[in-house]
């Protein structure tokens, strides 16, 4: 199965994917493809934009290979705002879409403790376009390829 995780940046969308995927699973998570394609010394929550793009390509081409074996495992993909495009074509593979959203103020706290600053304008983008609440969303706290 494809379960499609999404949310604003620091909502939780990692410790929730780690609360309900095996071992077995795949996980395909932007963040941990960028800190593991990055050099030594490289910030946790790294936005180097050449590592980025890098990230990005490894992170399609994982998706690419994950939705043909989705009838054997599940398959986590982290995609904090997927656009119309790509949420039709989650739909289309039969993806579970969960949103994780723990509310705006608690949100912003984290991206202030934790994440790069820029994080805030993609968190109110996400907020000001916010996708409809979906079936196994967290209560209060659920480019296309």
């Amino acid at each position: 199965m494809l379960i499609v995780v999404t949310g604003p940046p620091a909502s939780g969308k990692s410790t929730w994917v780690q609360s309900h995927a095996t071992a077995r699973d795949i996980v395909i998570d932007l963040d941990l493809i960028t800190r593991a394609l990055a050099g030594p010394g490289a910030p946790q929550w790294n936005q180097d934009p050449t590592q980025l793009r890098v990230a990005h390509r490894a992170r399609y081409a994982a998706m690419d290979e994950a939705v043909q074996v989705r009838d054997q495992v599940d398959v986590y993909l982290i995609h904090t705002m997927p656009g119309a495009k790509a949420l039709a074509r989650y739909r289309r593979l039969g993806a579970r879409i969960v949103t994780v959203d723990p509310g705006r103020d608690v949100v912003m706290q984290r991206i202030e403790a934790m994440r790069d600053p820029d994080m805030q304008r993609v968190a109110t983008r996400w907020y000001n376009n916010r996708p409809a609440a979906s079936p196994g969303a967290m209560p209060q706290a659920s480019r296309s390829w």
